[in-house]
């Protein structure tokens, strides 16, 4: 057992969601009640998993959902043992939002989205089902061609819904976390998405998510080699170094942190069609020394107001996710970079 109380140990829910649907050659999703038993039967020498982190929308949560049936849903998560931690806001076009980048009306249904968002999560908090955790956003402009066109305007009009929303989270009391992600545009680098949050300028406010697998990509320039930092086929003499001088740029940013493994590859699934591919914790392909890379954004997190971590398999096939021993090995994982970086 571990001797550190902190971070708390949380497994994603949209793993069962993104790259899933209805469409031709897609695996069905996975429901929220599904996805909550194989995170509650995970066990490694009787650690279970502290918690969960949500995706704020169908099949999962309804964007409609009155007060009591999320209390409900509340009810359901802390009958497996588990708290909630971060918030998936659904941000996207053909949810709740659209682009940051876009016009008015875009944006206004991206600031829709946050607001919803902020609703759910004070239900929750007044449950008493969370006392942590961060809101999730992106830019929700997939792929970066449009904002290739002209990115200072864009940046900059991305900025300036990030600071609306920041205020409308500042009002319920919550902070947001702009995903580190290369299908994101302005977020699509480590150097873009650094330019973008001091452009925002409300660091009590607006950080940044860190994904193990994401930003490997960042490093590798994989949706703008202008910023790359490595070639592909590096050696871990080069890595270390570059991956440290990156990790220090975006850390003090950093307010969320995901723990998970890849192989380099970039995958595409549905609408995400270009995006750092997510591995099994173990995989042999898996290019990262997970504990090692966790332990450099892990500096300092409790100081920037991080509770938990959270395991991120985004597009694992669903046969992967029914696995049982896919959860145990996850869980041993994030205990081992508990055991090696946290904290009391």
């Amino acid at each position: 057992m571990t001797e550190h109380a902190a971070p708390k140990l949380h497994n994603a829910m949209w793993p069962g969601l993104v790259g899933k649907g209805t469409d031709p050659g897609q695996e069905p999703p996975i429901g929220l009640e599904r996805m909550l038993e194989l995170t509650a039967a995970a066990d490694v020498a009787g650690q279970r998993f502290d918690g969960i982190d949500c995706f704020l929308f169908l099949p999962h949560t309804s964007p409609a959902a009155t007060d009591d049936e999320l209390l409900t849903i509340a009810d359901t998560i802390a009958g497996h043992g588990f708290t909630v931690g971060s918030l998936v806001a659904p941000v996207w076009p053909g949810t709740v939002g659209d682009s940051a980048m876009g016009d008015a009306a875009a944006r206004e249904k991206f600031l829709a989205a946050v607001r919803l968002a902020c609703r759910m999560a004070r239900v929750f908090e007044r449950h008493g089902v969370r006392k942590y955790g961060v809101i999730r956003i992106d830019s929700a402009e997939f792929g970066v061609n449009g904002w290739r066109q002209n990115p200072e305007a864009s940046t900059t009009r991305i900025a300036a819904t990030f600071r609306e929303a920041a205020r409308i989270a500042q009002d319920h009391g919550q902070r947001l976390a702009a995903e580190g992600e290369i299908c994101w545009a302005g977020m699509h680098s480590w150097k873009d998405v650094l330019d973008l949050l001091e452009e925002v300028g409300m660091p009590e406010v607006v950080g940044f998510q860190a994904d193990l697998a994401h930003t490997y990509h960042y490093l590798l320039g994989s949706n703008a080699p202008e910023h790359a930092l490595l070639e592909p086929d590096h050696t871990a003499a080069e890595f270390w170094p570059a991956y440290e001088a990156m990790v220090a740029k975006l850390r003090p940013w950093t307010i969320d942190f995901h723990v998970a493994q890849t192989d380099g590859k970039v995958l595409g699934a549905g609408t995400h069609d270009k995006t750092g591919k997510h591995c099994p914790a173990d995989d042999p392909a898996g290019r990262l020394d997970i504990v090692r890379c966790a332990g450099l954004w892990l500096e300092g997190a409790a100081d920037r107001g991080i509770r938990h971590m959270c395991w991120d398999g985004c597009m694992f096939p669903n046969a992967t996710l029914e696995n049982p021993r896919t959860w145990n090995t996850i869980l041993q994982t994030m205990i081992a970079v508990r055991d090696a970086h946290g904290w009391q």
